[in-house]
C-alpha cells in the first residue's frame, strides 16, 4: 500500500515539474508570460491536484463543494498572504459578474482583467483555476505552498504531497522559480497570442485553404500587414488600426508627399481572374518613390474593421519601391494604356490599365518629376509648347522621317521602353542583373546536371522499380538500360519487396551490368574483408577488457591511500559521459584539453619498464602515457599508424612469439593489426583442425595478455573510448522499431565496429548508427550491410565535424532559397538573419532519417541515391529547402525568427508528407536548371 502511495505522490509531483519546466521555457523564449497562456492553466491544475491529495473532509469548511475556496478561506484566517489572496479573488468575481468593485481596489483588477477597467475576459478553464491562478500571478503561491507544508497537519492526511517530509518541501520549492516571473497581458507586436504547437500551425494553414501564391521566384513583397488571427479583442482591434492606417496613407500627410492618384486603374492579379479596378497612388519620402495600388473594395469603406483586416484583397495590393525598377514599358492603346514595370531581377510586375484621356502619360510625367534631381526617365519626355509633356517622337527603322504620335493612325499602338537610370551610377541597375545572371550561371549550375528533367512523373516512371521491371532487367540486361532504371527511381522510388536488390546496385557496392559471377566475387570478396576485420577488432576489444580488469586491482592501493582517482577506466567513462543525445556535438568538444601536470601520478623511467613483473607492464605504462598526453583518448586528436604501433611495441620486445607470424596475415598495405586474423581464421590443412583447436584453446588466455602488449596505448585507449561510445548509441537506436532486438542490435553493433575500426583516425561520432539501421533493416545482411555503409559514408562522412561539407551546404541553401524564394529569404533575415540554416544542421547530418518515418527514410534515401545520375549529385539540397518551401506560408504568416522555426520542425519530425515533399524538390530542380537554361 505504501509503494501504491508513493506511486501517486511521484506522479503528482512529476506532472508540476513538467509544467513548471514549460512554463520556464517559454518565459526564456519570448521573454515574458502570457496570463492567457495555456501553459499557466496546465500548471495551476497540476498544483490544485497536489493540494486536493488526501485533504481532510472533516476539517471545517472544507465539506463545500468549491474546496479550493474553502482551503484558502481557512488557511486565510492565519495566513496574511492568503488573505490578500482571498481578497483578490472576491474582487476579480465580482468584476466578472458585472458587479463595480470599491475604488480602492482597482489595482489588482487591471492585474487580472484589462488595464481599461473593462470587464476581465477569463476563460472558463482560467475561472476553474481562479485560486491558484491568483496566486501565482500576484508571485504568492509559492509562500502559500510553503505555509501548507509547514502547517500540513492542520489541513492534511498524514498520506498527503504535502505532509510528505521530502515530497512537500520539494513541491514548494518548484513553484518559486514560476512566482518570480512577469505575467501580462499585454499583446506587443511580436506576440499576438501564445505560441501554438506545429501540428496546430497546420491545421490552421489547411483551414484558411491554399494560399493565393505566384509561382515566380520573386512574389510581390508583402504590404506589412501581419494577417495574425487572436481571439482577444487588443488584436482584432489592433490590427484593424493597422489595416485603416494604410488606408490613410494613401493619401497626403507629413511623412510623404502625394505626387499622383487615380481611381478605376485595372490590375489583374491573377491570370483566371478578370481585371480589379482599384487606386493607384505616387508617394515620395525624402529617402525614397513608392507606388501604391490599392483595390476598391479596401478603400470604399463598405468593410467593416474585421472585414476589413481579413479581407483576402489584401493579396492583390502592390506596394513597389522605385528604387527596385529598372525599366517600364508603356503600351498605347485605344481603349486606353497600359505600363509594366520590370525589376531589377527580371520580374515584371502585375501590368497597369490606364483608362482613357491620357492618363498613362499623366503618370510618367509624375513620376519623372517625382525622380529628379536624383534619377531620370531614358528617354525623356518631350515638351511641347502649348500641350506640356509629351511622348518622344519614334523613328522608324524603315525610314529615316520621324514620326510624331498624333501623326499615326489612332488604331494603332505605339509602345515604349523607358529606364530609370541615376547620373553617376547609369549601368548600377544593369550591372546587378547581371551579377544575379552570372550568380545562376557559375554558382547553381554546379548543384545540378545541365540535361533538363521535368518534375512531372513521366507515365513510364509513374509507378516507380517495380518488381515485374527488376525480374525482367535480372533475365536480360538488355531490357533496360541503367539510366532508365535509375529514372524510375527518381520518380517512383523502389517497391519494398526487391529493395534489398536494388540498394546495393544504387550504393554501388554492384555495378549495374555485373554478371552474376561477378556479383558473387564482390560478395565473396567483402565476405572475407568483413571477416578479417571483424576478427581484428574483436581481439582488440578482448585487450581492452582484459586491461580494464587488470587496471582496477592495480588502483585500489591508491583509493585506500587516499590519493586521488587517476584510473584509466574512470577517466574514460567521465569522458564520455559528456556526450548528448544530440547530433549537434562533434566529438572535439566532448573533454576541453587540460593543462600538463594537473595529474598527481609522473611517468616511470623507461629503463625500469623491463624490469618490472609482465602483469603490470602494460597497466603502468598506459597510465604514464595517459597522464603525459590528456587527450590521447580522442580519436581525433592525432593521426597514427597502427601498423607503426605494432611495430614499435615489436621492437621494444613487448610481443615475443609473434614475429614469426609477421608474414602470413593481413592484406598487402593494411595499417592495422594483423595478428588477431590468425589467432581467429581457420587452419587451410582439415588434418590439422584438431591440433589447431587445442593450440588456440591452450593459448587462448596468452593470447589476451599478449595482445595487451602488442597494440600500442593509444590504440587501446582510442578504441576503448569508440567501444564506449557505439555501445550507448546502439542500446538507444530506434528502440521503438520493431526490427531492434536484442540480437539484431549485436548485429548493429557488430557492423558499426568493424567500419570504425576501418577507420579510426575519424572513430565514431554520434549520428552514424542513424545512418547504419535503415541499411541493416533493409539488406537484413552483416556484411552486405557493412559494405553498403561504407559506400554511403563517402558521402555522408564530410557531414560530420572532421569533414568541410557541412558549411557548403548551408552556403548553398542561402544561395538557393535567395534566388528560388527571395520573399521568404528576406523574412528569414529580418527576423534574427538565421540564413545561415544552422536549423537545417540535422538534415543534412543524418540524410533526414530523423524528420521521417521509418518507411518514408527508405523512400527518400533511395530518390536522393538515384537523383545523382539523373538531376543533382546535391539533390539533398532541395530536400532540406522543399522541406522549408512545404511550410512556407505557415512560416511567413507567423512571422518566424530562429527559434520559432526550430520549435516548428522539430514538433513536425515524422509528420511530413514525403511524396510532397519530394515532387517539391524535382520541382525546385527543374526551375535551377530552367534559370541555367535561359541565361
Amino acid at each position: 500500500m505504501g509503494s501504491a502511495e508513493d506511486a501517486v505522490k511521484e506522479k503528482l509531483l512529476w506532472n508540476v515539474k513538467k509544467e513548471v519546466k514549460q512554463i520556464m521555457e517559454e518565459a526564456v523564449t519570448r521573454k515574458f508570460v502570457h496570463e492567457d497562456s495555456s501553459h499557466i492553466i496546465a500548471l495551476c491544475g497540476a498544483v490544485e491536484a497536489c493540494l486536493l491529495h488526501q485533504l481532510r473532509r472533516r476539517a471545517a469548511g472544507f465539506l463545500r463543494s468549491d474546496k479550493m475556496a474553502a482551503l484558502f478561506t481557512k488557511v486565510g484566517k492565519t495566513c496574511p498572504v492568503a488573505e490578500e489572496i482571498c481578497h483578490k479573488v472576491q474582487e476579480l468575481q465580482q468584476q466578472v459578474e458585472g458587479r463595480k468593485p470599491s475604488a480602492g481596489k482597482q489595482d489588482a483588477l487591471r492585474r487580472q482583467g484589462s488595464a481599461s477597467g473593462k470587464a476581465p475576459s477569463l476563460s472558463l478553464q482560467a475561472l476553474k483555476h481562479i485560486w491558484v491562478r491568483t496566486a501565482l500571478i500576484e508571485k504568492v503561491l509559492d509562500r502559500v505552498m510553503q505555509y501548507l507544508v509547514e502547517n500540513s497537519s492542520k489541513y492534511y492526511e498524514k498520506e498527503a504531497l504535502l505532509a510528505d517530509p521530502v515530497f512537500g518541501p520539494i513541491l514548494a520549492s518548484l513553484l518559486v522559480g514560476p512566482c518570480a516571473l512577469e505575467y501580462t497581458k499585454l499583446k506587443t507586436t511580436d506576440h499576438y497570442w501564445t505560441d501554438p504547437s506545429a501540428d496546430e500551425l497546420v491545421q490552421r494553414h489547411r483551414i484558411r485553404g491554399p494560399p493565393n501564391r505566384q509561382d515566380s521566384p520573386a512574389k510581390r513583397p508583402a504590404l506589412g500587414i501581419r494577417k495574425r488571427h487572436s481571439s482577444g479583442s487588443a488584436s482584432e482591434d489592433r490590427l484593424a488600426a493597422c489595416a485603416r492606417e494604410y488606408v490613410e496613407s494613401l493619401h497626403q500627410n507629413s511623412r510623404t508627399r502625394l505626387l499622383y492618384g487615380k481611381n478605376n486603374v485595372l490590375v489583374q492579379p491573377k491570370e483566371d481572374m478578370e481585371a480589379v479596378p482599384g487606386y493607384l497612388s505616387l508617394h515620395q519620402s525624402a529617402e525614397s518613390l513608392t507606388l501604391k495600388w490599392t483595390p476598391n473594395q479596401l478603400m470604399n469603406g463598405t468593410l467593416g474593421d474585421s472585414e476589413l483586416e481579413k479581407s483576402v484583397y489584401w493579396d492583390y495590393a502592390l506596394v513597389v519601391p522605385f528604387s527596385q525598377i529598372v525599366c517600364i514599358h508603356c503600351h498605347q492603346q485605344k481603349s486606353g494604356g497600359t505600363l509594366v514595370l520590370v525589376s531589377q531581377d527580371g520580374i515584371q510586375r502585375p501590368p497597369l490599365h490606364f483608362p482613357q484621356g491620357g492618363h498613362l502619360l499623366s503618370f510618367l510625367s509624375c513620376l519623372e518629376n517625382g525622380l529628379l534631381p536624383r534619377g531620370q526617365l531614358e528617354p525623356p519626355l518631350w515638351t511641347q509648347q502649348g500641350k506640356g509633356k509629351v511622348f518622344p517622337k519614334l523613328r522608324k527603322r524603315s525610314s529615316v522621317r520621324t514620326v510624331d504620335v498624333e501623326e499615326m493612325g489612332t488604331g494603332r499602338a505605339t509602345d515604349y521602353v523607358f529606364r530609370i537610370i541615376y547620373p553617376g551610377h547609369r549601368h548600377e541597375h544593369r550591372l546587378a542583373y547581371c551579377r544575379h545572371l552570372s550568380t545562376v550561371r557559375t554558382h547553381l549550375s554546379a548543384l545540378v546536371h545541365h540535361n533538363i528533367i521535368p518534375p512531372a512523373r513521366p507515365p513510364g516512371a509513374s509507378g516507380g522499380l517495380t518488381k515485374d521491371v527488376w525480374s525482367k532487367y535480372q533475365k536480360d540486361e538488355k531490357n533496360y538500360k541503367e539510366l532508365e532504371l535509375l529514372r524510375q527511381v527518381y520518380y517512383g522510388g523502389v517497391e519494398h519487396e526487391i529493395r534489398k536488390d536494388v540498394w546495393p546496385f544504387l550504393l554501388g557496392h554492384y555495378k549495374f551490368g555485373m554478371s552474376k559471377k561477378e556479383m558473387e566475387q564482390v560478395d565473396s570478396a567483402v565476405a572475407a574483408r568483413y571477416k578479417r576485420v571483424l576478427a581484428e577488432w574483436k581481439a582488440c576489444e578482448a585487450a581492452v577488457r582484459q586491461r580494464e580488469q587488470d587496471t582496477q586491482p592495480a588502483t585500489l592501493p591508491k583509493f585506500s591511500s587516499g590519493s586521488s582517482i587517476d584510473s584509466h577506466v574512470q577517466r574514460l567513462i567521465h569522458r564520455d559521459s559528456t556526450i548528448s543525445n544530440d547530433v549537434f556535438l562533434s566529438v572535439d568538444d566532448l573533454e576541453p584539453p587540460k593543462p600538463p601536470g594537473t595529474e598527481d601520478s609522473r611517468p616511470e623511467p623507461e629503463q625500469e619498464l623491463g624490469a618490472r613483473p609482465p602483469g603490470t607492464t602494460v597497466v603502468e605504462q598506459q597510465q604514464s602515457v595517459e597522464f603525459d598526453s590528456p587527450d590521447s583518448g580522442l580519436p581525433s586528436s592525432r593521426n597514427y599508424s597502427v601498423a607503426s604501433g605494432i611495430q614499435s611495441s615489436i621492437d621494444e620486445g613487448q610481443s615475443m612469439g609473434f614475429e614469426e607470424e609477421d608474414d602470413g596475415g593481413g592484406e598487402e598495405g593494411s595499417d592495422r593489426p594483423v595478428l588477431a586474423a590468425h589467432a581467429f581464421s581457420e587452419p587451410q590443412d582439415p588434418s590439422q583442425e584438431k591440433a589447431s583447436q587445442a593450440r588456440e584453446l591452450d593459448a587462448g588466455e596468452e593470447l589476451v595478455a599478449v595482445c595487451a602488449a602488442a597494440y600500442t596505448i593509444e590504440l587501446l585507449d582510442t578504441m576503448a573510448l569508440n567501444l564506449h561510445r557505439i555501445d550507448k548509441d546502439v542500446q538507444r537506436c530506434d528502440r521503438n522499431y520493431w526490427y531492434f532486438t536484442p540480437p539484431n542490435l549485436e548485429r548493429l553493433r557488430d557492423v558499426m565496429c568493424s567500419y570504425v575500426w576501418e577507420h579510426l583516425d575519424v572513430g565514431y561520432v554520434q549520428g552514424m548508427c542513424d545512418l547504419l539501421a535503415p541499411l541493416l533493416v533493409v539488406l537484413d545482411d552483416d556484411q552486405l550491410a557493412y559494405s553498403c555503409f561504407s559506400h554511403l559514408m563517402k558521402r555522408m562522412s564530410q557531414n560530420f565535424p572532421n569533414g568541410g561539407a557541412m558549411d557548403t551546404h548551408f552556403a548553398n541553401m542561402r544561395s538557393l532559397i535567395q534566388i528560388l524564394d527571395s520573399e521568404l529569404f528576406e523574412l528569414m533575415h529580418q527576423n534574427g538573419d538565421y540564413t545561415h540554416f544552422y536549423f537545417c544542421y540535422r538534415w543534412f547530418l543524418l540524410d533526414f532519417k530523423r524528420e521521417l518515418l521509418y518507411e518514408d527514410v527508405f523512400a527518400v534515401w533511395e530518390v536522393i541515391w538515384a537523383a545523382r545520375h539523373i538531376s543533382s549529385e546535391h539533390f539533398v539540397l532541395f530536400v532540406a529547402l522543399a522541406l522549408v518551401e512545404a511550410y512556407r506560408e505557415i512560416i511567413r504568416d507567423n512571422n518566424m525568427d530562429f527559434t520559432d522555426i526550430i520549435k516548428f520542425f522539430n514538433e513536425r519530425a515524422e509528420h511530413h508528407d514525403a511524396q510532397e515533399i519530394l515532387q517539391i524538390a524535382r520541382d525546385l530542380v527543374h526551375k535551377v536548371q530552367m534559370l541555367i537554361e535561359n541565361k
